[in-house]
């Protein structure tokens, strides 16, 4: 099914195997970036990003201070590909049947090459397996036109979240691709400090301010459905008991978030309008449940307009 625009409908349960492999590859990304990047609040310098090419790294200083290198899954080409700011490239082919430990151990040497050792951590992190990205021979599936399917989707749900950004006039971060829980999300931020509520790196680090996040992923085996997804933190009781809009809209006890399930939002005859009236909704929620300045809640509705013009 492909709904108006061009959105593709990405059944999660005909793709997972190369789900999970594409989700390895971009955790290599993540581990370098979060070794190489300064560090910043809310762990905002591990954050990959998704282009016009696919998943890649902001520019991360080279270990040897020869300049910056750039890191990319390219789902066009379907390569890794390692860049260095003098020029250099280097390109890993992301075939079937290509392990993502010999993939992982390629993109490793290319770096070694450009810039000298990389210091790198191979174990994944959110994940349900637990083998070193650089040992992983387990994840070998990956499927061209199934990427290129993700990839369309995913392209078409960061355009919804940039658009809820774009207006907000409080600090936000960019639509962030996350490779640990492989989803795309944007948060927006109150201003005030929060408890993190676990003393774990993770959550120690991303959780301490008080955020509205809205996300998109192509589902995992907690939820083999491709969704967009909200929450607040922290939550205050009753948060979970609104009806948000569109019809379809809910909360999801077991994954403490709301969701609409992508297959809800291709099946209208305006996909974009439907997934981000329900950003929008998720966000006037959570900054009436959470007691946000009423500014910051009208700013996301275009209240004062973010550019006015003669």
């Amino acid at each position: 099914m492909t709904a108006p625009g061009g959105w593709p409908a990405i059944p999660y349960e005909a793709w997972n195997a190369t789900c999970d492999t594409l989700h390895a590859h971009t955790q290599v990304l993540g581990k370098l970036a979060a070794g190489l990047a300064p560090p910043e609040p809310q762990l905002q310098h591990a954050a990959l990003r998704l282009t016009a090419r696919g998943w890649e790294t902001l520019p991360l200083p080279a270990p040897d201070r020869s300049g910056a290198v750039v890191v990319t899954l390219d789902l066009h080409a379907h390569q890794a590909v390692v860049e260095h700011s003098d020029g250099r490239r280097r390109s890993v082919a992301l075939a079937p049947d290509q392990p993502v430990g010999q993939v992982t151990r390629d993109v490793l040497g290319a770096l070694t090459e450009m810039v000298g050792p990389v210091a790198f951590d191979p174990r994944p992190q959110e994940t349900p397996w637990s083998v070193p990205l650089d040992e992983d021979d387990e994840h070998a599936t990956y499927d061209p036109a199934q990427v290129g399917g993700y990839f369309a989707a995913a392209t078409w749900a960061a355009a919804v979240l940039a658009a809820l950004r774009a207006p907000y006039r409080g600090r936000a971060t960019p639509v962030n691709a996350w490779w640990g829980s492989f989803d795309l999300a944007v948060s927006l931020f109150s201003g005030r400090p929060a408890d993190p509520g676990a003393s774990d790196f993770i959550r120690r680090n991303a959780m301490d301010t008080q955020e509205v996040a809205v996300g998109w992923w192509p589902g995992d085996p907690r939820y083999p459905k491709a969704a967009f997804y909200a929450y607040a933190h922290p939550a205050p009781p009753g948060y979970d008991s609104a009806t948000l809009e569109p019809s379809g809209a809910r909360w999801e006890p077991a994954l403490g978030e709301y969701v609409l399930d992508w297959d809800d939002v291709i099946a209208t005859d305006d996909p974009h309008g439907t997934a981000l009236a329900f950003a929008r909704a998720a966000v006037r929620h959570a900054c009436g449940a959470c007691d946000w300045d009423p500014a910051l809640s009208a700013s996301v509705e275009g209240h004062p307009p973010p550019v006015t013009r003669a």
